[in-house]
């Protein structure tokens, strides 16, 4: 080692070669670290999603009257589900992407569809729903707050399912993070393709 040498300086050189460890994910509630696949409670009066571990999961499973609900983890495509194109303009939703889900703080239906801001409220005519859940009644078993009706119609796609609350925010966060421009960009689309292949592979 050269008299002019800094040991801090070579140990601080050596740092660029060593792997960085990913920041630890830990629940909101309690702290813990959780794993990479974990539970998410939501606090319905604002719609805020929380990272949970399996304990503090459990604590509010199946529980009425809490703060938080457990969202479920599981997603279904609903391959049989009726849906005209008369039916989806009455819900007067201003694009063909959108999730539905009953709000117990709100005491109704509430529709959100994603935009570059973020997840934005449309009014919605619960005329036009009833009819819906009365053509689909898989509907009728939807979990208030935590699972939602999420509607793929852009393009030729005409996609349904009965999602957790967390993917369907999922979406609209992935939305806001990759869009570009007026239209999007290739990017952000690439990106809600690839979303919608997966959650169709998990459910």
């Amino acid at each position: 080692m050269s008299a002019t040498s800094n040991p801090r300086n070579e140990f601080a050189a050596l740092r660029r070669f060593i792997p960085q460890r990913a920041p630890t994910e830990r629940c909101d509630l309690c702290s813990a670290p959780v794993g990479v696949e974990h539970d998410h409670l939501v606090e319905p009066a604002s719609r805020k999603i929380n990272c949970a571990c399996q304990a503090c999961a459990l604590l509010f499973s199946g529980q009425a009257g809490t703060k938080y609900k457990r969202v479920p983890r599981r997603a279904r495509f609903l391959a049989d589900f009726q849906l005209t194109d008369l039916q989806w303009e009455s819900l007067m939703v201003p694009i063909s992407m959108a999730f539905f889900f009953f709000s117990t703080p709100a005491g109704k239906v509430v529709a959100l569809y994603p935009s570059p801001a973020g997840p934005t409220e449309s009014l919605l005519t619960l005329d036009s729903w009833h009819e819906i859940v009365a053509g689909n009644p898989v509907l009728q078993h939807m979990e208030t707050d935590v699972e939602a009706l999420l509607v793929n119609r852009v393009g030729p796609a005409r996609e349904y399912y009965l999602a957790p609350i967390d993917e369907c925010y999922k979406l609209v966060g992935l939305i806001r993070a990759h869009w570009r421009g007026l239209s999007g960009g290739t990017e952000v689309w690439a990106e809600i393709n690839n979303f919608f292949s997966a959650l169709k592979k998990k459910s």
